[in-house]
């Protein structure tokens, strides 16, 4: 955490920061002829300390993603104010601590984990908003289940209440254009929506600090910016 707080106070104007990204993310909408506010930026602090958090909410970012459910759930602690989503690969042995303290789960990928999730998340006063991530390159490094299988763990979902499932979530691949894969997310989207008319499928989180205009274009409702926000961090 020493190095992330190094990098941190390098870029230390937040409120700047957050007014380019909401400027940027207005004008992607208008471009796409989406109306305002119809986007959702979630603020990605992995490895970036509390006082970065803290501040970003006080700038008005008050949608937080983390990677790693301990980090989130020390800095949880020290930031009120803020909704947590959770956007990294989601460990078995973590499955349940991340149902019953994160606000949003987006990246709910396997079937095994379902029964996990939903069960943890009894004990919650509000139902977990849940994205089931879907890798569409095939890249085994990733998670994300595959497309054909995001149904099937979207059916497991209904026999928990306290899962409401909202969407999808996709991370594309670092080189090459993003956006035929932001385009495939929407359609299967579109094909889940006809399959479970009585969801409330609404949510696209795909894009992030090198590709939101584009994933925004194609239809992205939430995007998910870290570097752009906050500065390179150290530690992965």
């Amino acid at each position: 955490m020493a190095n992330a707080l190094a990098v941190w106070e390098e870029r230390p104007n937040l409120v700047l920061e957050a007014e380019e990204i909401r400027a940027r993310v207005d004008a992607a909408c208008r471009a796409s002829g989406r109306p305002k506010g119809s986007v959702r930026i979630i603020a990605v602090a992995k490895f970036h300390p509390a006082e970065a958090v803290a501040q970003a909410v006080a700038a008005g970012l008050v949608d937080i993603g983390e990677n790693r459910v301990q980090e989130a759930r020390t800095k949880m602690q020290a930031v009120p104010g803020a909704t947590w989503h959770m956007i990294g690969r989601l460990q078995s042995n973590k499955a349940a601590l991340a149902a019953r303290i994160f606000a949003w789960l987006h990246s709910l990928d396997r079937p095994e984990l379902v029964p996990v999730v939903g069960e943890a998340a009894q004990a919650r006063e509000h139902p977990l908003e849940v994205l089931v991530q879907v890798n569409l390159a095939g890249e085994q490094q990733k998670g994300g289940s595959e497309p054909e299988a995001a149904a099937g763990i979207v059916a497991a979902c209904r026999d928990y209440p306290m899962l409401k499932v909202r969407g999808l979530m996709t991370v594309p691949p670092a080189t090459g254009d993003p956006r035929p894969y932001f385009r495939d997310l929407r359609t299967l989207l579109s094909r889940l929506r006809e399959n479970f008319p009585d969801l409330p499928l609404d949510q696209l989180s795909m894009g992030m600090s090198g590709d939101f205009e584009a994933a925004i274009a194609e239809g992205a409702t939430m995007v998910r910016i870290g570097t752009a926000i906050f500065g390179a961090r150290q530690g992965g």
